[in-house]
């Protein structure tokens, strides 16, 4: 395999600025092709099921919390949890991404009962982000690694990377002012590595961060990721400005390739990139596959929160493998570990 050469932080911010988006998404494209020679390009077949919508965070650019007690809230029900599995099943599901608010009344002894219940069903957990993490260990009063052993024993395969947003704490205060800062993110993350789980990492970003925030929140990813290795993929998406409390203007198609290049250019030790179609719709993230992406993402049976913040692009498993396949790629199907489990 041909060594891809590191660059600096300065020379990210440098690429950032001034670099063409063509020149930049060759530069991508020869490191994906390095990284990923047989031409696959993956996705998963997953549900992301919201357990409870009930949230203190009150993140600005989040338009799915509710207010405890206020009409709209919920906490799902085991009958609907069974319900929803089983339906991913039948439909080639592999996987659930499980997510909820930080609700402000349960302590680890819920999530471990969820836990429990949902591995009846044979089905791998990739569950609860780093800000729930925290939140159920100061609920319960225990260490972070204290929480994610337990959460372990009672059937948490995983974590998936939200509540990264951006790691600048200035520019969190700007969209989650109440979520943890990113010192407490990694440190989840770190956790997690240590004690052998598998996690993805992400960025949320907007249209008004610069170079210097979007190229510190890849070192801080590449950082880690030379430290232990955790992380099997990174997705950076765009801030949905639809129906939420911020007044953006929305990331373009031609912004958002030029931070995925750049994402493929930097994190030379995160295996995989991830494009997003649920925010960018399918021709964009066709085209991404040409600008370092080499995943497609998952199928999504059911999303929740992008969709409240106007997001309402939906593929089906076939509509995916035909983006891929006319892209000249060969579609397959994995789960979060990155295995290929499916054509």
């Amino acid at each position: 395999m041909e060594e891809i050469k590191r660059i600096s932080y300065d020379e990210a911010v440098k690429l950032y600025k001034e670099a063409d988006i063509l020149e930049l998404g060759a530069m991508a494209d020869k490191i994906r092709k390095t990284l990923h020679s047989d031409n696959i390009v993956s996705f998963v077949i997953d549900r992301n099921i919201n357990y409870t919508n009930i949230c203190t965070c009150k993140c600005k650019f989040c338009a799915f919390y509710k207010n405890e007690g206020e009409d709209g809230g919920y906490v799902i029900s085991k009958d609907e949890l069974a319900s929803k599995i089983q339906e991913t099943l039948d439909l080639g599901g592999s996987q659930v991404l499980l997510q909820g608010g930080l609700h402000p009344e349960y302590k680890i002894e819920f999530y471990e009962d969820m836990l429990k219940f949902m591995k009846t069903f044979p089905i791998w957990l990739h569950a609860f982000s780093p800000p729930e993490i925290h939140h159920i260990a100061k609920q319960s009063g225990l260490t972070i690694a204290e929480t994610i052993e337990r959460l372990v024993k009672a059937g948490l395969d995983s974590i998936p990377g939200g509540g990264a947003e951006i790691l600048d704490d200035e520019a969190r205060k700007a969209v989650s002012p109440n979520k943890i800062n990113s010192a407490s993110w990694l440190n989840v993350m770190e956790e997690a590595h240590k004690q052998g789980l598998k996690t993805t990492a992400t960025m949320m970003f907007r249209k008004t961060d610069s170079a210097e925030i979007i190229v510190s929140h890849f070192d801080k990813i590449r950082s880690l990721q030379d430290k232990t290795g955790g992380f099997t993929a990174f997705i950076p998406w765009p801030f949905q400005p639809g129906n939420s409390e911020l007044d953006d203007e929305a990331v373009t198609a031609i912004e958002y390739l030029r931070v995925l290049a750049l994402a493929r250019i930097y994190l030379d030790n995160v295996p995989n990139i991830q494009v997003s179609w649920v925010t960018q719709g399918a021709k964009v993230a066709q085209i991404g596959l040409f600008y370092g992406g080499n995943d497609f993402g998952s199928v999504m049976i059911e999303e929740n929160v992008v969709r409240a913040a106007g997001a309402n692009f939906r593929l089906k498993t076939e509509e995916i493998k035909h983006i891929i396949k006319s892209a000249g790629f060969i579609p397959k199907i994995r789960n979060m570990q990155y295995d290929i489990i499916g054509e």
